[in-house]
């Protein structure tokens, strides 16, 4: 069920124009910037868009420039995990590694603490309105997200195309607080589970 619907929402996700995954990128990064949790966040993790995922790379200058502390994930295929590293040139401390996606460098690698972490932009396939994320099937995330502090917010972001009825949640995938949309923000739990004059929409 699981690989059927992961290949279902790629697909779908895939057949966005470039210039509509740019304008839609744009929406939700400007939601992300509005909302009072990123203003108040002094160190954050923002995943390195890679294929027709959810853009990036203005929310990490954006990050940089308002005086934050960025880093990005590295992948380390033994143990299927992730290192949080800081970054402190983008995208000029980054190369090609895992899959295509950009890493830190050998010589700018910068480990942090995930303890340390106050805000985690997460990457997925697809997301339920539960909070429940549907992944590449590694298991990197939900490794990593384990290991955050109490009280540390998780946000993924997504097209509207990835949101679905159901993921197909197991015991050990991790939810996160917060989906940030084109079309809305999603907060499991809370009353406002739609904003479609979202933060930034003027």
């Amino acid at each position: 069920m699981k690989k059927q619907l992961r290949r279902q929402i790629i697909t779908r996700r895939n057949s966005l124009s470039q210039a509509a995954r740019e304008e839609k990128s744009a929406v939700i990064t400007r939601r992300v910037l509005g909302l009072p949790a990123w203003e108040k966040a002094r160190l954050v993790m923002c995943y390195v868009s890679f294929g027709s995922e959810v853009l990036t790379p203005s929310l990490i200058q954006a990050a940089l420039s308002q005086g934050k502390r960025v880093t990005v994930p590295l992948c380390i295929p033994e143990g299927r995990r992730l290192l949080a590293s800081e970054v402190l040139d983008f995208p000029g401390d980054l190369q090609p590694g895992t899959w295509g996606i950009l890493e830190p460098r050998p010589e700018t690698l910068r480990p942090v603490d995930p303890g340390d972490i106050d805000l985690v932009l997460v990457p997925g396939v697809a997301f339920d309105r539960a909070g429940n994320r549907l992944g590449y099937g590694g298991g990197y995330y939900d490794r990593f997200l384990a290991t955050l502090r109490p009280g540390a917010l998780t946000i993924a972001l997504a097209f509207a195309e990835q949101i679905v009825a159901d993921v197909y949640p197991e015991v050990h995938d991790r939810p996160v607080d917060m989906v940030v949309t084109d079309q809305e923000i999603i907060k499991p739990g809370k009353d406002e589970g739609i904003c479609a004059d979202g933060p930034g929409l003027s």
